[in-house]
């Protein structure tokens, strides 16, 4: 689907959903800087660059990047051991392998992520935005540090709490209510406006944007991180800038699915992986924390109205905006406000129909989507989707390795025929060999691959060995319907194929450097 044609009713929306973005990425970029355990700038520059730069040349139109949680706890080992400089570095060679990702065509990857895997993302996803504004319901000034970023606090309680759970749910309820009112102004934006004016008109003492820090700065200026140019930086930096490029890259990616099943679009995975890249690189000399796409605010952005690259980069430039001249304002905003706002993105983020589908779908989807939300929760998305993929291969592989079989029978000549049915690979190649009878077999016995398919080396292998099997019994093996690839892969087994006009044709996937090793050792 095309971005839709230029007007100023559409300028109008796009610019009032960047507003609305904007004001929600400032507590965010705040927070997470106090998880990073760096100053509250560092993630508004991060914020502001990383979101510019991916608005004008993402793979997306409609997706909102910054600083980002996921990265933030990755990042405070390594500020809380060498420092911020050496956290600028990190950014700077993330960015690099981030371009490598995308000017090789990794993106692509993204593709090999099951649905269920998604689901358990966007379910995990919406519960750790919901935990994170629970931290607003402490009262401010008491968060400590506890070496792993800002933590601790005391609960707000008695009045206090009531009232700031009063203006949650006011905020909440605008948003639901707006858009059966009118919808000139995003729902988002008039529950903010509504709220925050009756704070400060009624002098309401709840806590503000101005509690957890002062956004008051001035413009990012070029920086090169100081650190020594030498190997021992190098080994330091790497293995933090892989990890940050991969947690960077998958929420990225799979964010760019999401907003794309939403606004009707596809493809731009490898230009959404350069974008992230040039993003992180130019943070990291502007001294900035890097960061990635931000599913909260990108559904903030898609319900307010967004779709085009108007409303991203008009987040990045209102977010500069209040760093550089409207922080006094912004700073009286009531974090109750922004923390209503968030609650309804986890309401409309979260995967409801997944709790209804659990029991339809197969035990192994379903135990997929409730894996990869609990560890999306408990460590981070990186590592859910690594586990969620690992564990549905295993599941693929297992289910198809349970569908190889035979049917037998006696041709005219009295050879016994095993017709296989059922793809033959590592997983299937014992159960493969556990189908034939060679003591009991006449002495001429045909293998019929006409409803199978060999895939890989293990396959291979496994013909291989019950050709030496039958041929050590002393007993004629004929294969038949095998691909002209695997003519040319097997050698013990390779003098036993009949050729025929209606072999297959298909590639097996093997590596040759191993076939030449495992099976040359056999002359």
């Amino acid at each position: 689907m095309q971005d839709e044609p230029f007007s100023i009713g559409r300028v109008r929306i796009e610019l009032l959903s960047g507003l609305t973005v904007a004001l929600a990425l400032v507590p965010e970029a705040v927070a997470f800087s106090f998880v990073a355990g760096v100053h509250p700038l560092v993630g508004l520059y991060a914020a502001f660059i990383v979101g510019l730069v991916t608005a004008i040349i993402g793979g997306r139109p409609g997706m909102i990047s910054g600083a980002t949680g996921a990265l933030a706890v990755v990042m405070v080992a390594l500020v809380a051991q060498h420092g911020v400089e050496y956290l600028f570095a990190t950014v700077v060679l993330m960015g690099l392998l981030q371009m490598t990702a995308g000017a090789l065509k990794w993106g692509k990857f993204i593709r090999l992520v099951p649905h269920p895997v998604m689901l358990g993302f966007v379910n995990g996803l919406a519960i750790v935005i919901f935990l994170a504004q629970l931290g607003q319901f402490k009262v401010p000034g008491t968060m400590v540090d506890t070496g792993h970023g800002m933590g601790g606090g005391e609960w707000l309680s008695g009045q206090p709490l009531m009232v700031m759970l009063g203006l949650v749910a006011l905020t909440m309820a605008i948003i639901w209510v707006m858009p059966r009112i009118t919808r000139i102004i995003p729902a988002p934006l008039a529950g903010i406006g509504v709220v925050a004016a009756l704070v400060i008109a009624f002098g309401l003492n709840v806590p503000r944007v101005g509690d957890l820090a002062s956004i008051q700065g001035g413009l990012p200026s070029f920086h090169i991180p100081m650190v020594p140019f030498n190997l021992e930086t190098f080994e330091i930096i790497l293995p933090y800038a892989i990890i940050l490029a991969a947690i960077g890259l998958i929420e990225s990616l799979l964010t760019l699915n999401l907003v794309g099943e939403m606004v009707g679009r596809r493809g731009g995975a490898s230009q959404e992986c350069i974008a992230q890249g040039i993003a992180n690189t130019v943070t990291g000399f502007f001294g900035g924390m890097g960061g990635c796409a931000m599913i909260g605010q990108s559904m903030i952005n898609v319900k307010s109205g967004g779709r085009t690259r108007i409303a991203g980069i008009a987040a990045a430039l209102f977010l500069l905006v209040f760093i550089l001249f409207a922080a006094p304002l912004i700073e009286q905003i009531p974090l109750a406000a922004l923390v209503g706002v968030m609650f309804m993105v986890v309401i409309g983020t979260f995967a409801w129909n997944s709790l209804t589908i659990l029991r339809k779908v197969p035990l192994t989807d379903a135990m997929v989507i409730v894996l990869v939300t609990a560890v999306t929760v408990k460590y981070d998305l990186a590592i859910a989707v690594v586990v969620g993929v690992i564990v549905s291969a295993l599941a693929y592989s297992w289910n198809n390795a349970k569908r190889i079989h035979a049917t037998t029978k006696l041709d005219e000549s009295g050879a016994r025929v095993y017709s296989i049915e059922g793809p033959l690979f590592f997983g299937s190649a014992e159960g493969f060999a556990e189908l034939f009878d060679i003591e009991g077999d006449p002495d001429t016995v045909v293998v019929d691959f006409d409803q199978s398919r060999v895939v890989d080396q293990s396959a291979l292998q496994a013909i291989e060995t019950l050709a030496g099997k039958y041929q050590a019994a002393g007993k004629t093996l004929q294969l038949r319907h095998l691909s002209r690839d695997c003519h040319r892969l097997l050698t013990k087994a390779g003098n036993l194929m009949i050729d025929s006009d209606d072999d297959p044709e298909y590639m097996v996937a093997v590596d040759y450097g191993v076939r030449t090793g495992m099976l040359g050792a056999g002359h």
